[in-house]
């Protein structure tokens, strides 16, 4: 009688095993992919915003012509979610034509304190002249206002998509890389100037934050921000020391410390991090990649998530979402729905633009 229940718990078990990561499984999915094709040959990073009627709007870079260059023509188009992100819209709606000189691209969409939607974007002239760009919408998202400069001089500034964050106060932090400045002739400087601009009007006006001190010599690029419980600012950056560094700021980003080294193993790729709203923890989305596997050295993949409940101290359910070691996923944007968090990420090996599901609760298991 004791071997009969033995057996029976453990085919349970195993039964009750096997439909927990099924139930899992069932609930990361792609919702979307938008492959290159005829006089588009990338589809490329974006951001996520949740309109007042409860759909979902994606933002995103179209490039044009024969060249996926970061320097080839693109604009921004969008799709849209009825059903959470589930299923969207099939064709691409134009959003804002290609005005720059070489294009227009990395999205981030926010709502502001005051219900407006904001939109952000780098305008590419030149490799002396990128900007980033700021337009306003009254009518989520079915018109935008003209478009103007977030900062005040013409140089090559980097602003990543997915980047722009509203603080507690209602403060807007910006942060920025600048790689090429008026004085520059040679080619863009690989150790970019951090710094992070921030704006106490809803970006009518912005003020560049001090430099972030860096007295290494390794590339920095690609900065994010994230506000802690405590009230300080993380930014963690991309860099090719092997990991994210990080850098602090006690006065809601005017001022910073040093950077210094984080805990996450990182190739040279950005990082990206959110507060998760039902939770409170931090999610983290990079390329878990310390170089430990020769085939993937240096590259990005995989595609990774992790959990903080310590404001990014530690890291722990770890989950790769990606595992093609011919992939190179990057430039990913978080959005959380009511039970799921929505990924978007470019892939450089096909140049296209994903959209994951994942059940929120999954990122426990």
């Amino acid at each position: 009688m004791k071997n009969i229940n033995k057996a029976l718990f453990l085919a349970w078990l195993i039964t009750h095993i096997f439909s927990a990561q099924n139930a899992f499984s069932q609930n990361d999915t792609v919702s979307l992919k938008i492959p290159p094709g005829p006089d588009n040959p990338r589809n490329s990073e974006g951001d996520f915003a949740t309109l007042k009627d409860g759909s979902i709007l994606f933002i995103y870079t179209r490039f044009t012509g024969k060249s996926a260059s970061d320097y080839a023509a693109a604009y921004l188009v969008s799709r849209v979610s009825a059903d959470g992100g589930k299923t969207w819209s099939k064709e691409d709606k134009l959003v804002v034509e290609n005005e720059g000189g070489m294009n227009i691209m990395s999205v981030s969409l926010l709502r502001l304190k005051s219900g407006k939607l904001a939109l952000f974007y780098l305008r590419k002239n030149s490799i002396h002249d990128c900007m980033p760009m700021m337009r306003i919408s009254s009518d989520e998202g079915k018109t935008w206002g003209k478009p103007f400069s977030c900062i005040d001089k013409t140089e090559y500034f980097v602003l990543n998509n997915n980047r722009v964050i509203q603080l507690k106060s209602g403060r807007l932090l910006m942060p920025v890389a600048l790689h090429k400045t008026a004085g520059d002739k040679d080619e863009i400087n690989l150790q970019g100037m951090l710094y992070c601009y921030y704006s106490d009007d809803e970006g009518n006006s912005w003020k560049p934050s001090a430099q972030i001190p860096n007295n290494s010599k390794m590339i920095t690029q690609e900065p994010g921000v994230i506000e802690l419980k405590d009230g300080r600012v993380m930014m963690f950056v991309r860099t090719d020391s092997g990991v994210q560094q990080v850098s602090y700021s006690k006065d809601k980003g005017k001022t910073w410390s040093h950077i210094e080294p984080s805990k996450i193993a990182s190739p040279v790729s950005p990082a990206s991090i959110a507060r998760i709203p039902a939770t409170g923890d931090l999610l983290l989305v990079w390329n878990n990649n310390d170089g430990g596997v020769p085939a993937t050295k240096g590259k990005r993949t995989p595609l990774t998530t992790a959990v903080s409940k310590d404001d990014g101290q530690t890291w722990e359910h770890l989950k790769n979402i990606e595992e093609n070691p011919s992939g190179s996923f990057c430039y990913t944007a978080i959005h959380f729905t009511k039970n799921e968090v929505l990924l978007a990420y470019f892939d450089w090996a096909t140049t296209q633009i994903t959209i994951r599901n994942l059940e929120t609760k999954g990122l426990y298991k």
